[in-house]
């Protein structure tokens, strides 16, 4: 794919984030393109954000549960950048209604990095020393693709379907618990609706940093200290809309909250 159709699909994805409409999936319109073009296509997006006045303050990866991947269709994990028009604080009315299209709430762990580090060829120790502290997350997802049909080509364009994000208000180290078997529990609307464990994402979320700092490293990219690190999924995505209130507890961890208007 040429540097001109990589422009203009990144200025469409933009545009489609700024005015909450959908694009036909790019793999129907264009059959042969590649992760690759994908990402450069997500660069240009995210550009766009940051010339609007946004800021790069992390990274994501996603579609890291079998649960998800199995959802969509799409067969392996998708990453992205996180910028400070995404994040919202704990307690902080999310408005979704105003911001995203087709809204679907993840309960995650986020880690915030101390150091700076860059794949490819980190190791799951690399990624603990690296590691500040973990967090209780909720991802809110949204795909700019008409009716979330996406393979992985689509998704990674999109930004992995960044959406907007809170972090909840406890931190503690990674080395203080065992992160493949920490459990979630997430509510909605004051009903449980989904459990999982830290190893439904790539057996477990640090396996998943440690993937997404490898994959940015082959595109020249670090993950910075102080950066916010969305490790994936480890529950089924829920579709929300305004009005609803979610809460998510991970064990060892702590807890989450947020209010969708």
């Amino acid at each position: 794919m040429d540097q001109q159709q990589i422009k203009a699909l990144g200025d469409e994805l933009y545009n489609s984030l700024v005015n909450r409409i959908t694009v036909k999936p790019l793999t129907e319109r264009f059959p042969d393109i590649k992760v690759e073009d994908s990402y450069e296509i997500s660069k240009v997006m995210t550009e766009n954000r940051v010339a609007a006045g946004e800021k790069v303050i992390g990274k994501k990866i996603g579609l890291t549960s079998k649960v998800v991947q199995n959802m969509l269709g799409v067969g392996q994990p998708d990453f992205g950048f996180l910028t400070d028009g995404m994040a919202y604080s704990e307690g902080e009315e999310m408005p979704i209604s105003e911001k995203l299209i087709q809204p679907k709430a993840e309960g995650e762990i986020a880690f915030i990095m101390k150091r700076d580090v860059m794949g490819p060829g980190l190791t799951v120790a690399d990624i603990m020393a690296a590691t500040e502290c973990v967090m209780p997350c909720f991802e809110v997802v949204d795909s700019r693709v008409e009716n979330w049909k996406i393979k992985i080509q689509d998704t990674v364009a999109d930004n992995a379907s960044c959406g907007l994000f809170v972090l909840g208000d406890q931190a503690v180290s990674p080395r203080s618990i065992d992160l493949r078997t920490v459990g979630m529990v997430v509510e909605k609307n004051g009903s449980v609706i989904s459990t999982g464990a830290g190893a439904a994402a790539l057996g477990s979320p640090v396996n998943c940093v440690t993937w997404l700092a490898n994959m940015m490293g082959q595109f020249g990219i670090p993950l910075k200290a102080g950066e916010v690190i969305l490790s994936g999924s480890l529950v089924p995505m829920e579709p929300v809309v305004a009005g609803d209130y979610m809460s998510v507890s991970i064990g060892g961890i702590g807890n989450a909250s947020v209010r969708f208007v």
